[in-house]
């Protein structure tokens, strides 16, 4: 698989607080999780409601992020209905140098596989940065084929893997080895390390990263009792990150927490009362089970960045 991007990268949620954009709290989300072993981030997906926010935020939140020089490593996520439009937005954004661009076909209008294909070989024109399809066909209308997806691969070599987020045709690429495939669904992660699968983009490793790490280590290492032990603890939770609109139980757990402000940009509105009282449950119990993964701000030393950055912008 193409090292560009290989492990745990976290679709990072985007922190707000009185409509605008908590700074701080992002800065303190990703020394979080680069202690805690992830690998890289994932800016401006759905997870991180990236088509709410505008061009400025975002070159906010990527100069708060790089204020630490040896901070993680990050991707950017773009999409629209529009290829110009989308490729408009990769070249204001290309001189941040993403790791590589997590990009979804056009949402809406429901393309077929040669107007799909169209779309990436455009994109791939507007930038020097590795892309990363992104499959997700509940939110665009439109799912790549495993043989567009492998056809993209062979043509473009700026393409260079796929979020996939179908466990079947995940399962269909590892097993194919024709392009590499990313896990995109947080119920086949076990499935997906056990077999030999390189990366995953999993939002639940919001919470309890460690464990995350430790699941995909264990996998890694063959110990399948392990894994299964560990994804077992962790399968409850990620069933209830996805009772309602993502990213809005992620955001009330972080809450709970004490990361974040239980705060999404609307049309996104706060996860119900009933689902953050079952949240509230399943987090204590994972934290007095034993993990040191649950650890909330006040238990957690936070790494200061190299530059401080303004809080609110």
């Amino acid at each position: 698989m193409d090292k560009t991007l290989q492990g745990i990268w976290l679709p990072l949620v985007t922190p707000m607080r009185a409509g605008r954009v908590d700074l701080r709290a992002l800065q303190r989300l990703a020394a979080y999780y680069q202690d805690a072993g992830l690998d890289g981030l994932v800016l401006f997906g759905s997870t991180g409601e990236g088509n709410l926010l505008s061009v400025s935020e975002k070159v906010d939140m990527i100069s708060a992020l790089r204020a630490d020089p040896g901070g993680l490593p990050l991707a950017f996520g773009v999409g629209g209905v529009d290829t110009r439009g989308v490729a408009a937005l990769m070249q204001r954004l290309e001189k941040y140098a993403p790791t590589a661009w997590l990009v979804a076909p056009p949402y809406y209008l429901c393309p077929g596989q040669q107007g799909m294909l169209w779309h990436y070989r455009e994109l791939a024109w507007a930038t020097r940065h590795p892309i990363i399809a992104y499959n997700v066909p509940k939110r665009t209308g439109s799912a790549l084929t495993v043989a567009t997806l492998e056809r993209l691969h062979a043509e473009l070599p700026a393409v260079i893997g796929v979020k996939e987020c179908d466990p079947v045709a995940l399962a269909a690429l590892r097993g194919r080895g024709s392009m590499p495939a990313i896990c995109g669904e947080d119920m086949a992660l076990l499935e997906h390390w056990t077999a030999g699968g390189q990366a995953a983009i999993p939002a639940s490793a919001h919470l309890f990263p460690e464990l995350h790490v430790a699941l995909r280590r264990q996998a890694r290492q063959g110990d399948g009792q392990a894994a299964g032990a560990t994804f077992a603890t962790l399968r409850h939770l990620i069933r209830l990150l996805f009772a309602e609109p993502n990213p809005a139980p992620l955001k009330k757990a972080l809450a709970l927490q004490g990361w974040i402000e239980d705060e999404l940009r609307p049309p996104m509105m706060p996860a119900s009362e009933a689902l953050a009282a079952r949240l509230r449950k399943a987090l204590c119990g994972l934290t007095y089970s034993g993990s040191s993964a649950g650890r909330s701000p006040s238990t957690t030393p936070a790494r200061r960045p190299a530059a401080d950055a303004q809080n609110h912008r």
